[in-house]
C-alpha cells in the first residue's frame, strides 16, 4: 500500500497509483493531517487532486526531480492560494485600490 497513515502522518510511498486517491481522501477526510511526499515515486492525477480538494500540509521532497521541482511547487502554490482564499470571510473579497492609491497618484484624469 502506497498510502499509509504514520499517527498523524500520511505517507505516499513508491507509485501512487490511481487505487491510492480513495484511501488517501477518506485519511484527509477524517482530519487534518500533514502529507509526507519524501517517499513518493510517482504520483497520480486523481491523487493529486485529493491533495488539492482537502489541502493538507505537504512536508518531504521526493527523490524524482519532475514530483520535487514542478509538480510539489505547484501543490504547495495550488495549496496556499486555496488556503488563502478560505480564510477570508465569506463574501469578502481583497479591496481594490481607490484611483488616489493606484500609481499616478491622485488617479485618472478625464
Amino acid at each position: 500500500m502506497t498510502v499509509r497513515l504514520d499517527w498523524d502522518v500520511i505517507r505516499l510511498e513508491g507509485p501512487c497509483r490511481v487505487e491510492e486517491a480513495e484511501r488517501l481522501a477518506a485519511l484527509l477526510g477524517e482530519a487534518v493531517r500533514t502529507v509526507d511526499l519524501a517517499a513518493c515515486e510517482g504520483l497520480h492525477a486523481a491523487v493529486a487532486q485529493a491533495l488539492l480538494a482537502f489541502g493538507p500540509p505537504l512536508v518531504g521532497q521526493p527523490a524524482d526531480p519532475f514530483l520535487r521541482d514542478r509538480l510539489g511547487p505547484a501543490l504547495e502554490a495550488a495549496i496556499t492560494r486555496r488556503t488563502a482564499a478560505t480564510s477570508r470571510p465569506r463574501g469578502v473579497m481583497e479591496e481594490e485600490p481607490s484611483p488616489g492609491d493606484r500609481e499616478g497618484g491622485e488617479g485618472a484624469r478625464v
